[in-house]
């Protein structure tokens, strides 16, 4: 049996947060299929709002602080990536997109990730595909067909028991069989780490 890593991050700010919900679901859907392929999954929920201050604070100074950065390493080292924010005007959140600045442009490349969102309108789900979507093309991971959507009118009556738990049950299984095909994840990638050995260096010098 495999382990696997999972980091979830939802960028909700309030409490109860419905982003936070929906991140939740999307988390065990995932892990439940991934089980089912003979997997075992390790979950690393991230509440942004919980490391605000510190975002901010890598942003003005270019230093994380050593909570942040073990969040950080958890992110860029895990296995897969669901990334879920809410919409505020017709976009991600600033904390989830100053927390994502911070993330090395080649820290998630080839990486499997989920995105999801939640909003008061589903008009506004547009903002996956304008937003969130190209963010983490840029970033250069492998982002999941499916993105999940979730309006207040989800969360209740047949809607919540119909299509949004099939878009998440989708969005899931798109994501285990990334995850399922792929070798175990290293670990985060160090950045000021040597691609070639000293000896390789002097070797080539003496030529």
């Amino acid at each position: 049996m495999t382990a696997r890593t999972l980091a979830v991050v939802s960028a909700g700010l309030s409490l109860p947060s419905s982003t936070r919900l929906l991140a939740d679901q999307l988390a065990g859907a995932t892990r439940d299929e991934l089980v089912g392929r003979g997997e075992s999954v390790r979950l690393y929920p991230v509440d942004l709002r919980e490391h605000a201050h510190d975002v901010v604070n890598h942003l003005l100074t270019g230093f994380p602080s050593e909570s942040l950065r073990e969040v950080l390493d958890t992110v860029t080292g895990a296995d897969g990536l669901i990334a879920v924010s809410p919409i505020f005007n017709a976009s991600y959140n600033g904390l989830f997109k100053s927390f994502f600045d911070l993330i090395d442009t080649e820290a998630l490349a080839a990486r499997p990730v989920l995105i999801a969102a939640t909003g008061g309108t589903a008009r506004h789900s547009l903002a996956l595909e304008h937003g969130l979507r190209p963010l983490f093309a840029y970033l250069h991971a492998v982002v999941m067909p499916t993105a999940v959507f979730a309006a207040p009118e989800d969360w209740s009556g047949e809607a919540a028991d119909g299509a949004l738990r099939r878009r998440i049950e989708r969005a899931a299984g798109e994501l285990a069989e990334e995850i399922h095909r792929r070798p175990p994840s290293t670990g985060p990638v160090d950045p000021f780490a040597l691609t070639t050995s000293f000896e390789d260096l002097l070797g080539r010098a003496d030529r």
